[in-house]
């Protein structure tokens, strides 16, 4: 089975993906705003018990912002690296920057839009720079 590796900012939370991946979405909830601070987030769905995380005792902290959801995060960096929820029973949602590989797929939907920064529109036509 092909797998992809990643970690987070500081590389002490690392981990690997099993492709195919289930999905991947990018999440406009104001959760996933505060969390990043960012507009969105970019997920990758996996099988949890599928996903292998290095050491995950030394450094892995979990948070839970809403009830039966939790996001997992370096206890050294603070990165947020996981999230998982008792709406996807047996998913692993991990941010596609952590990543240190392609993905199977580019992203496939824009989810929780209704919450969405006003400001934010047409994300796929806009010009990028380097």
């Amino acid at each position: 089975m092909e797998s992809v590796p990643g970690s987070c900012l500081c590389g002490r939370l690392r981990f690997s993906v099993p492709l195919p991946s289930l999905w991947v979405a990018h999440c406009h909830c104001t959760l996933c705003q505060k969390n990043s601070g960012a507009a969105f987030v970019t997920w990758a769905g996996f099988k949890e018990a599928d996903v292998f995380i290095e050491d995950a005792e030394q450094v892995l902290r979990w948070y839970s912002a809403t009830e039966n959801a939790y996001r997992g995060f370096c206890s050294h960096c603070g990165s947020t690296v996981f999230f998982k929820s008792a709406r996807w029973p047996g998913e692993l949602h991990i941010p596609v920057v952590n990543l240190h590989g392609p993905l199977d797929k580019a992203p496939q939907v824009h989810v929780n839009w209704s919450s969405h920064q006003p400001w934010l529109t047409q994300t796929e036509q806009l010009p990028r720079k380097d």
